[in-house]
């Protein structure tokens, strides 16, 4: 097809503008280089086709990664929430998660005026269908109308647009996520570029009119006052919006069971692999045969709409059945289905294809963030959006790329176990994943990598101070609590006190941070233990408090992550032809070959390579090493 050039160049183009492209498009633009958007709808920016929420465990912590490196999710979640809560609350503050309801329409308006009000973004409804790559090096985008534009940097954030197939029951047709038009012919071209491609797949529930739902007959399941998801926001108060829990049952199960026949997932219809971490309703049913019940939440999409959406219960089954199997549940017994629960099956990349700065091994300049890199959900899209985006912007820039490692965010755990460990079906963080976890709190997300957002240049100089007031509060009150001179001694006063918390006796003068240590002792409970007591906020109260009482193991862990570092920092030769080292495996040469690992670390991590292949990988570098000290000595 002729197209014709646009007579703007632009430094990095983003192609979709969901979670990840927001992120892609936001980060480069921050960072001064001029930046086009394109996306199928304008109406659909930053849409959520699923679940009209963020976080959980992992998830959350993620979304703080994204907000302490200075991206937009957590801003824009705070600013258009109608409930929050913290999950795990029963377990250690490495698994606590944050869990946030957003008014689904408020979150796409937010975010596309975030883009559209920042000076170096051009936001265009336009399809993309083939990428231009010239010797090895991206050149830029042809789009449906045949227009040219010319970028340096490309990032594809497609998400499960490329042919996405929609299928309910025995209907199916090409759709993207809620019906909007597919990106069907960037695929054809991905695969010109010799890109591997796969074929996912993902579910979505049904949407229900509130006015056919029984309430009464469900468990209410309240926020929770003085939550944030930005470092930045205030937390969130009034009158929250009220969630409902209620169960399938044995009659639902039934129903499912008796028309497995026209299941899309049992018939063969649905070809892509879907999420083991989120299995439709069908597949729950046939795995756990014995489980008489599954948690539904009802969760309301916003505050001026009807429709709630049936977290729990993803489906492909034919609407007439989804009618059926949810008048059955307790509450939905005259339940109005607005939208029907559907399945989309779509393309996406090997993500093994990739460098751990998301660019494609293959083609200079090309990037890739999201669903399209076999992940899934909002935040998951999102934080690799963000270190797309930055490190399209940093070769730009000619600045080193920004890796994140698996000891420093949950963000680099996902990359690096996509890139290096590959996925065979869609990838959900979790905290099990992070070997590191107690280091990688969502509530030291500002810690670990305000700094780093801080040098890359998305960080401002009033957040920066923020940071550093904050940092400098949680030195000084430990200081405080550690000094002697601060003691409690074991009057009877304080021996009656500290029956009254539920604390064990005093039998000797100890200070402050030995007190802290007590679980049942909070910070404010030492105020009757000291009455000069600094007061201070209660995120810096937070990290006192984890700090002290979690000593032991955080210490441990970074000893652990000493050790981790030595083997990150054991580089690899980039032309290194793992084929002519005869002392490793033949699986480990053609994964080795394939994944280019940075470092001895990474190799590690690569599936199918052994500690034996390491050990004499590792013997020689150490022999390449010190052929090349030689050889540079010799030319001295």
């Amino acid at each position: 097809m002729d197209f014709h050039r646009y007579p703007k160049d632009y430094d990095v183009i983003v192609i979709g503008a969901g979670h990840a492209g927001c992120e892609a498009s936001l980060a480069p633009a921050r960072m001064g280089l001029k930046t086009l958007t394109l996306t199928v709808s304008l109406d659909h920016v930053a849409f959520m086709p699923c679940n009209p929420s963020l976080g959980g465990p992992g998830k959350a912590h993620i979304v703080r990664e994204i907000d302490a490196l200075g991206g937009e999710m957590a801003r824009n979640m705070d600013e258009t929430m109608i409930q929050i809560r913290m999950l795990n609350t029963s377990k250690g503050p490495a698994v606590h998660g944050l869990r946030g309801q957003s008014d689904k329409d408020d979150y796409h308006k937010r975010m596309k005026q975030v883009l559209e009000q920042e000076d170096n973004i051009d936001l265009k409804q336009q399809i993309a269908e083939d990428i231009i790559v010239e010797d090895g090096k991206v050149k830029g985008v042809v789009t449906k109308t045949g227009i040219f534009f010319p970028g340096k940097k490309v990032v594809l954030t497609t998400g499960t647009f490329l042919k996405g197939r929609i299928i309910i029951g025995e209907a199916e047709f090409n759709a993207g996520p809620n019906q909007q038009y597919p990106a069907n012919k960037l695929s054809g071209s991905l695969k010109d570029l010799g890109i591997n491609l796969r074929r996912f797949k993902t579910g979505t529930p049904p949407r229900v009119s509130k006015k056919s739902l029984d309430f009464s007959k469900m468990e209410p399941q309240p926020g929770e006052e003085g939550l944030k998801f930005s470092f930045e926001s205030e937390p969130l108060t009034g009158e929250q919006a009220m969630c409902y829990l209620t169960y399938t049952n044995e009659e639902t199960h039934r129903i499912i069971d008796n028309n497995k026949a026209r299941t899309p997932l049992f018939s063969g219809v649905i070809e892509g692999v879907g999420p083991r971490y989120c299995p439709s309703i069908e597949d729950k049913v046939v795995r756990f045969p014995d489980k008489g019940r599954h948690q539904l939440f009802l969760e309301p999409e916003g505050l001026d709409t009807d429709e709630y959406y049936v977290s729990g219960l993803p489906t492909s089954l034919p609407y007439d059945v989804q009618i059926e199997m949810t008048k059955t549940i307790a509450g939905l017994e005259n339940v109005e289905i607005m939208r029907p629960g559907y399945a989309i099956e779509y393309d996406c990349v090997d993500p093994e294809e990739l460098k751990l700065d998301l660019e494609l091994k293959k083609i200079n300049g090309l990037y890739t963030a999201g669903q399209i890199n076999g992940s899934s959900g909002y935040e998951e899209a999102a934080g690799q959006g963000l270190i797309a985006g930055i490190n399209a912007a940093r070769s730009l820039q000619q600045k080193e790329a920004i890796i994140l490692k698996r000891s420093q965010a949950y963000i680099g755990v996902l990359i690096d176990d996509l890139v290096t460990k590959g996925t065979p079906e869609p990838y959900r963080i979790m905290t099990s994943r992070a070997e590191y976890r107690l280091l990688l709190r969502q509530d030291n997300a500002d810690q670990r990598l305000t700094p780093l957002g801080r040098e890359i240049g998305l960080v401002n100089d009033q957040r920066y101070k923020n940071y550093q007031k904050k940092v400098e509060g949680v030195k000084k009150a430990i200081a405080y609590l550690r000094s002697d001179e601060n003691q409690v001694n074991p009057t009877k006063e304080v021996r009656s006190k500290l029956e009254e918390l539920g604390s064990g006796n005093l039998s000797k003068p100890v200070n402050l941070e030995k007190l802290l240590r007590r679980p049942e002792i909070s910070y404010t409970d030492l105020g009757f233990f000291a009455e000069d007591l600094p007061k201070i906020k209660k995120d810096v109260q937070e990290q006192i408090e984890i700090q002290v009482k979690y000593k032991g193991y955080i210490d441990r862990q970074e000893a652990q992550v000493e050790q981790f570092r030595k083997m990150e920092e054991k580089k690899i030769p980039k032309e290194l032809d793992y084929n002519q080292l005869e002392n490793l495996r033949l699986e480990a040469r053609e994964k080795l070959n394939k994944i280019k690992p940075l470092s001895i670390g990474q190799a590690s991590r690569i599936s199918g390579v052994s500690p034996a292949d390491i050990s004499a990988l590792m013997i020689y570098l150490e022999q390449y090493n010190r052929k090349k000290k030689d050889d540079q000595d010799g030319d001295q």
